[in-house]
């Protein structure tokens, strides 16, 4: 080979090194009950083509819950990982990497559910004497789905608080997984910390009636919350003050027909802000304990922490953005309430993952005030300026080339860099799910076009290393921070600038896009 050549050669690989940084991973997330609620693999065989299909499409991995309520149901440390191990080396023998979900909450009630698994029996059993593990609202109607962040510090469960048996789980999967977490099979450990696994109290749930796009009820009523309040109220020289009452609405309320939410309402009084504050912060430092649990169990591994928050987009242009904050988001035009999550995240290495990256504003009916694309530009941007890397999911299953453009450009908002790592771009995007929709041969077609341009048109890429961060042997959380200076991370500040359209689009729209697209328009126009 001539001494021309392989100048030419060297350049070339160069330039692909460089372009390399801008390769974004793809997981896709797995069936909810791939795992049966009697702890078994359901159809090993259909999996195992299912997987292989998606290699195929040179996706990088995929996403799995471990239900809590599958594991250790039988009773309090009766761990039984037989299913989970005998799924996880299928996936290893696929070729492909893993995140693994600690599901700590109970599938069914949420959003594209389709099945139903309940939290552990003996936690239930608890609760039919002591109904206050759950989260409350004012009526008094308890949401089993998950326990109250209340009982975090409370050794109601044989002796054990919520946050030891939190953590007593996660030991026990590393040490039955450790193994496959020494070949690095598991990229990343996303922590269930509320309803749907997310940073969130479950202010929206169906099955008590919800409808979007509903206010959603605060869920703060159970003893211990209550008493809770109650102490900070009196430390704060307030001890007339009580929980928000009827004033705050119910489920379905617009944000106007309440006292609480409606403009210049009760949410903008000294006493409205007093509580939002605790109630978010409760929310804060759950997620800050049970991370810290997290990273002392993980110590050592070639793995990183997740956290997911739930993107919740309606009533985002209403002054109060009553939905967030009925979820336990403090986030107003004035007042960051995504920064400070991202600052806590920080303080132990985890990933910041966020939802509805596939929403467009004019999917939306007018009345719903909704902003999923401000409300994403404005909470990546919190993760990056809190130093901390962003991942993303779609919220809602979609198969289209206009849902698949949307997150490409949250993806990389200022698109590809040829000469290096982008400005901004996320740490790695998990598709929501896998299913015989998804596999359908013109969807998976769009869906494998996907692919390949968040990977920046490149080959799939085994070796993470190359191409963006890399995965460190986990090393010990930063020191706690104060939640005062938690809360400077509040001062809002301007997201940072999302090119209109991605550089890199999945083309050739077919004409169900094209006319998905203008129905979008013309629903908005007449909505």
């Amino acid at each position: 080979m001539s001494t021309t050549s392989l100048d030419l050669n060297t350049r070339l690989l160069d330039q692909r090194e460089k372009v390399q940084a801008n390769y974004v991973p793809v997981y896709v997330m797995l069936p909810l009950d791939v795992i049966s609620t009697e702890n078994q693999l359901e159809k090993p065989e259909e999996l195992r083509k299912n997987l292989k299909t998606l290699k195929s499409a040179e996706v990088d991995g995929v996403m799995l819950d471990v239900w809590w309520g599958i594991v250790e149901n039988n009773g309090p440390k009766m761990y039984d990982w037989s299913a989970y191990r005998q799924l996880f080396e299928i996936v290893k023998e696929e070729g492909l990497n893993l995140q693994a979900i600690m599901s700590f909450h109970q599938c069914g009630g949420n959003i594209g559910d389709n099945t139903y698994i309940p939290i552990p029996k003996w936690i239930r059993e608890i609760g039919e004497s002591n109904p206050d593990i759950y989260y409350t609202n004012k009526k008094g109607t308890r949401n089993e789905e998950c326990l109250s962040l209340g009982v975090d510090d409370q050794p109601l469960f044989f002796g054990r608080t919520a946050i030891q048996m939190y953590r007593d789980y996660m030991k026990s999967f590393r040490e039955n997984m450790e193994y496959l977490l020494d070949e690095g099979l598991i990229s990343d450990i996303e922590v269930g910390l509320g309803p749907a696994g997310e940073i969130r109290y479950p202010s929206y749930t169906q099955s008590q009636g919800w409808v979007y796009p509903g206010i959603g009820e605060f869920q703060c009523y159970d003893k211990y919350l209550q008493d809770d309040f109650k102490v900070a109220a009196a430390k704060a020289g307030h001890q007339d003050w009580e929980l928000p009452g009827e004033d705050a609405g119910e489920y379905n309320d617009t944000p106007e027909s309440t006292k609480f939410f409606k403009t210049n309402g009760t949410y903008l009084t000294e006493k409205g802000k007093f509580f939002l504050t605790w109630y978010s912060n409760k929310l804060i430092i759950h997620a800050d304990q049970i991370l810290d649990e997290a990273n002392q169990v993980f110590l050592g591994c070639k793995v990183k922490l997740a956290a997911k928050v739930a993107g919740i987009h309606w009533w985002y242009f209403h002054p109060s953005h009553a939905a967030e904050l009925t979820a336990g988001y403090y986030n107003l035009t004035n007042r960051d309430g995504y920064r400070t999550i991202a600052r806590v995240l920080s303080r132990h290495n985890a990933i910041f993952n966020f939802t509805c990256v596939e929403m467009r504003n004019s999917e939306h009916p007018k009345e719903a005030k909704s902003g999923p694309e401000e409300l994403v530009q404005q909470v990546l941007s919190a993760g990056w300026r809190e130093g901390t890397q962003v991942a993303c999911e779609n919220a809602l299953s979609r198969y289209d080339r206009i849902a698949y453009n949307q997150i490409l450009k949250n993806a990389r908002p200022n698109g590809v860099n040829k000469m290096g790592p982008p400005k901004l771009r996320v740490f790695a995007m998990t598709y929501l799910r896998l299913s015989d929709k998804l596999l359908k041969e013109n969807n998976f077609s769009i869906f494998k076009s996907f692919v390949r341009k968040m990977h920046a048109d490149l080959d799939y890429l085994p070796d993470s290393d190359k191409y963006f961060v890399p995965i460190e042997t986990m090393a010990r959380s930063k020191p706690e921070i104060p939640i005062e200076e938690i809360l400077e991370a509040t001062k809002p500040e301007k997201p940072y600038p999302f090119d209109p359209e991605t550089d890199m689009p999945v083309g050739g729209d077919n004409l169900f896009d094209v006319l998905l697209a203008l129905f979008g328009k013309i629903k908005s126009m007449f909505t």
